[in-house]
């Protein structure tokens, strides 16, 4: 019983949808009326028979020769209705949605591009979507930053550093009170702001990684980007001058497939020690990668 009257009630909601969905097809152009009929010319009429037409309606119905407000309005229809059939592209996009009236999106499309498309500047529309990407760029960076904080506000290691910044600021001395329950949360939410949470994958969100503003200095980053490769081919390439240790570092954690972001939490011996090994040299990173896989086995 159920079933049916729900089937009941689905048929003339999808009905109506469709209904909703088809009409726009056909009355987008001239509302409810048809364009030829409000011309009083037929579809096969040539544009000397469009022209003739208009301009008789015109002064028919023209404010300043009829007062009546019916007829005000007859006038803006019979321009709207002249504006789309002299042109021969609108008026065969016209046809084509009276011909096929269930092609809602596509005759919809067409008549958007044509009386507004010419209108809107690139460079507004560009600039529109930069910023809306940017702006879903940076919401959805802070909630994944604030979801992994309070993932890592749960992990035992946290609050146990957490408790030890307490102790230190506290000389040692905690407060156990139940009434204090309050204070205690309050200071837990300064002590929180002290550590610098370095979570890997969710870095605080900075406005100099958004869509938009790297694309406003793409210019200066490409123009960094061959100065950069130019001293270094001037450097290490031409004088054959000995890597310095940022150049290093950065040979070895792109031999090595290393993020940036994830080469920062190595300590610093182990950078040291990849550094000196010269891993950017196929043979030494060779010999390194044979390494690693020996430990992983000797491990298992």
């Amino acid at each position: 019983m159920e079933a049916s009257a729900s089937i009941c009630w689905c048929i003339p909601t999808l009905i109506l949808v469709v209904s909703l969905l088809i009409q726009p097809s056909i009355s987008i152009y001239c509302d409810e009326d048809d364009c030829y009929d409000l011309l009083g010319v037929s579809q096969n009429a040539n544009a000397s028979e469009i022209k003739k037409a208009y301009y008789k309606l015109s002064l028919k119905h023209h404010p300043d020769k009829n007062p009546d407000p019916e007829s005000k309005k007859k006038f803006v229809k019979i321009a709207n209705a002249y504006e789309i059939l002299k042109d021969e592209a609108t008026r065969e996009q016209y046809d084509y949605a009276i011909a096929h009236p269930e092609e809602v999106f596509y005759n919809t499309a067409r008549y958007y591009h044509a009386y507004y498309g010419h209108k809107t500047d690139t460079r507004a529309v560009l600039v529109g979507l930069l910023l809306v990407l940017s702006g879903f760029q940076y919401l959805n960076q802070w909630t994944r930053y604030n979801q992994a904080i309070d993932m890592v506000k749960k992990t035992p290691a946290y609050k146990n550093k957490l408790k030890a910044l307490e102790l230190e600021r506290t000389g040692g001395v905690t407060n156990k009170k139940k009434g204090n329950k309050q204070i205690n949360k309050k200071l837990e939410e300064e002590l929180s702001e002290e550590l610098e949470l370095q979570i890997k994958g969710a870095e605080k969100p900075s406005v100099w990684e958004l869509i938009g503003v790297r694309f406003i200095l793409l210019p200066y980053t490409l123009g960094k980007l061959l100065l950069w490769y130019g001293c270094w081919f001037w450097r290490y390439q031409v004088k054959q001058a000995p890597y310095s240790w940022e150049d290093a570092s950065y040979l070895t954690r792109r031999s090595l497939g290393v993020p940036s972001d994830s080469w920062r939490y190595v300590d610093q011996s182990t950078k040291e020690d990849l550094v000196q090994r010269r891993l950017w040299e196929k043979p030494n990173l060779d010999s390194y990668l044979a390494e690693m896989r020996k430990e992983s086995k000797r491990r298992r």
